[in-house]
C-alpha cells in the first residue's frame, strides 16, 4: 500500500476523517508539517513558504513541538569577546544573542568591551536545586503538623523513591508549607546539566504516591504554585530555583570616564534612584535595568525554556563608587533555570549556540556546563546593565537609538 499524498492528506482533513495532530501516524514528520502548513495558509490567506524552510529535522523537532508546520528564524548575534573569571566558564569567549531589539546586541557589546578593559568579569553560581511543589489536602492544622513531621522523618524514604526515577537528579530538601488545611512541600532536586523540569515532576509524582500511601494526606496537585515555575515569585528570589548566580566588575575611573562618559558616583547614584528605589516604588519583584533582555537572547540563542525568562528577570543589580574612585558593579540573578541537554538544546542552531560558549552537553563534573551557561547568561546582564546605566548616565540612551535607526 503506497503512503498517502500531501493532497490526499488535505483532503481527509478538510473533511474531518484526520485531525491534524494524527498526521504523523499517516506520514513522515517532514510531509505531516507540509500538510498542515498548507491546510493554516489556504485557511488564512498567509503566504507560509519561508516558514517552510528551516535547518533541522523534523521528526527531530518532535520533543520541542506540536502541530508543526515549519521553523521561526531569530536574527542571531555576538557580543565579546569577553574574558570571564568563572567557576565554571573561564577564558575569552563570545556570547550568543538572539533578538529582534535593535541595539540590544550593540549595547551589550559595549558593556562587555568596558569589561574587558577592566580586566574581564569574574562569575560564580552559588546555589543550584530545581523545585517541584506539590499541594496535598489534610483535615486540619494538627494533622498538617502531623505530615510536616512526617516528611522530615521520613526524607530517605521520599528521597529513595524519587531517585528511583532518574539516573541524574538527586533529591536536596524537601521543605514544607502549611496554610490551613493545605500542605505544601518544596521539594528540591539537583539536576546536573539538565534544566530538570520534567525530571523534578517525575521523580516528585514518585515521591507523592509514596506518601499517600503512608499518611492520611491526599495529593490535590502535583503542581501547587510554591515551585514557583514561570511566574513572578517572591519564593523565588529568596530561595532560589535552578541556578542563583552573580556576575561582577571592578572598573577603574579612568575607564569609565574615557569609555563610557560618565562617572562612578553617577552610575551608582543612578543604580540606586532607578533600580532600587524606583523598582521598590513599583512593586517589582526585579531590581535591575533590562536583565531581561541579555537572558532571553540568551535564552533563544542555546535552547532554554523561554518563558522562563520571567524568573531570570529576579535579578538585583548592584553599582558603588569604590574608595579608591572606581566602580564596582554587580548583577545577582536568583532564579536562572538552565540547561546543557535536553529540551530545545539539541536543535542545530540553538546547539550551536551552546557551541559558541563551548558548554553543549554534560559536563565534567555533571552539572559545570549548566553552571557555566549560567555564568554566562550573567556576565551578559551584568554588560547590558552597566552599558544601559551609562548611557543613562551619559544621556545618552535616545540618541544611540536614534543614531542605530533603531
Amino acid at each position: 500500500m503506497t503512503d498517502p499524498t500531501v493532497e490526499d492528506l488535505l483532503e481527509r482533513v478538510r473533511e474531518g476523517e484526520v485531525r491534524l495532530h494524527e498526521l504523523d501516524d499517516h506520514v513522515d514528520a517532514e510531509t505531516a508539517a507540509t500538510v498542515r502548513r498548507r491546510l493554516v495558509a489556504d485557511r488564512s490567506g498567509a503566504d507560509l513558504d519561508v516558514v517552510g524552510e528551516y535547518a533541522f529535522d523534523a521528526a527531530a523537532a518532535d520533543p520541542n513541538i506540536d502541530n508543526m508546520i515549519g521553523g521561526v528564524q531569530v536574527p542571531l548575534g555576538v557580543a565579546g569577546p569577553v574574558a570571564v573569571d568563572g567557576g565554571a566558564f573561564e577564558g575569552d569567549r563570545f556570547l550568543p544573542m538572539a533578538t529582534t531589539e535593535g541595539a540590544l546586541v550593540a549595547s551589550v557589546n559595549r558593556g562587555c568591551s568596558v569589561v574587558d578593559a577592566a580586566g574581564g568579569a569574574t562569575a560564580r553560581v552559588t546555589k543550584r536545586g530545581m523545585t517541584r511543589a506539590p499541594v496535598f489536602r489534610v483535615a486540619d492544622v494538627a494533622e498538617a503538623e502531623a505530615l510536616v513531621e512526617w516528611v522530615r522523618d521520613n526524607e530517605p524514604a521520599l528521597r529513595a523513591a524519587a531517585e528511583s526515577t532518574t539516573s541524574h537528579g538527586e533529591l536536596l530538601d524537601v521543605t514544607p508549607y502549611v496554610v490551613g488545611n493545605n500542605v505544601y512541600l518544596r521539594f528540591r532536586f539537583d539536576t546536573k546539566d539538565a534544566m530538570g523540569m520534567n525530571m523534578v515532576t517525575i521523580a516528585t509524582g514518585e515521591a507523592c504516591d509514596t506518601l499517600e500511601a503512608e499518611t492520611d494526606a491526599e495529593l490535590v496537585a502535583l503542581s501547587g504554585n510554591l515551585c514557583s515555575d514561570k511566574k513572578p515569585a517572591a519564593v523565588n528570589a529568596v530561595e532560589g530555583r535552578g541556578r542563583s548566580v552573580t556576575a561582577d566588575v571592578e572598573i577603574p575611573r579612568e575607564v569609565v570616564e574615557a569609555r563610557l562618559h560618565t562617572t562612578p558616583e553617577a552610575i551608582a547614584e543612578i543604580n540606586t534612584r532607578k533600580n532600587h528605589v524606583g523598582s521598590a516604588k513599583a512593586g517589582s519583584l526585579g531590581f535591575n535595568a533590562h536583565v531581561a533582555n541579555a537572558v532571553a537572547a540568551m535564552f533563544l540563542a542555546t535552547g532554554q525554556d523561554a518563558a522562563q525568562v520571567v524568573e531570570g528577570s529576579n535579578a538585583i543589580t548592584t553599582a558603588e563608587a569604590t574608595a579608591d574612585g572606581d566602580l564596582y558593579v554587580s548583577v545577582s540573578i536568583a532564579s536562572l533555570e538552565v540547561g546543557t541537554v535536553g529540551g530545545g538544546t539539541k536543535l542545530p542552531t540553538q546547539a550551536a549556540g551552546l557551541d559558541v560558549l563551548g558548554i553543549r552537553g554534560g559536563g565534567d563534573p555533571a552539572g559545570s556546563n549548566a553552571d557555566a551557561l549560567a555564568e554566562a547568561i550573567a556576565v551578559g546582564a551584568l554588560a547590558g546593565e552597566l552599558s544601559l546605566l551609562a548611557a543613562l548616565g551619559s544621556r545618552h540612551l535616545a540618541s544611540a537609538h536614534a543614531d542605530l535607526g533603531r
